[in-house]
């Protein structure tokens, strides 16, 4: 029988990290990024109906509702990145790392957020920029006959959303170095 009061699967092996204030500004508003970004996905839902009815009720295909579909997609999921990494709920292989103990943990987190995530987040915007400015001097519109126009827009989100995500690797990485200051602190009393 489960006991009531243990924490559930995910506390056990997730990394308790003190929050600084720079950690809960940026939280905050990726969060409500987050919650404005779940929007997205009613619309979704809403634009997929309509354009089953329309195809199949009255044999109306639109390249344009189609467009709207994966452009909605794209936009939710890449800024659902940063709001994912916020509420830890992105995949990590716990698989080693749970039985390593916290300080090393941390010390893996400080090497994945400083080696890997920023510099990763930060070289997708340098290339992004010119693409989406490219694409907004050139007011890109779909390839397709009847499709969506500002296909800069689009591109604009992928700019904004890997801002995002490196915002949060700042934020995660000063909750890592409290973390290990703290623990050095209390070790030297």
């Amino acid at each position: 029988m489960d006991n009531p009061l243990a924490p559930p699967e995910a506390e056990l092996h997730s990394l308790h990290l003190p929050e600084t204030a720079l950690s809960r500004t940026i939280d905050r508003f990726v969060c409500w990024v987050g919650e404005f970004a779940s929007l997205l996905w009613t619309a979704l839902m809403l634009v997929i109906v309509v354009q089953v009815v329309a195809r199949y009720a009255f044999g109306q295909g639109s390249i344009m509702m189609e467009e709207l579909q994966w452009h909605l997609y794209a936009i939710g999921f890449i800024l659902g990145l940063s709001f994912t990494e916020v509420k830890e709920r992105n995949v990590r292989i716990d698989v080693l790392a749970e039985k390593f103990a916290p300080r090393t943990r941390q010390w893996i987190e400080l090497f994945g957020l400083a080696a890997l995530l920023l510099p990763f987040t930060l070289v997708v915007i340098w290339f992004a920029i010119p693409f989406f400015w490219s694409s907004f001097t050139l007011n890109e519109v779909s390839a397709a006959p009847g499709g969506l126009p500002y296909r800069w827009v689009l591109k604009s989100f992928i700019v904004s959303a890997f801002a995002l995500l490196a915002l949060v690797a700042l934020g995660r990485l000063t909750r890592v170095l409290a973390a290990l200051t703290a623990q050095r602190a209390a070790a030297r009393h």
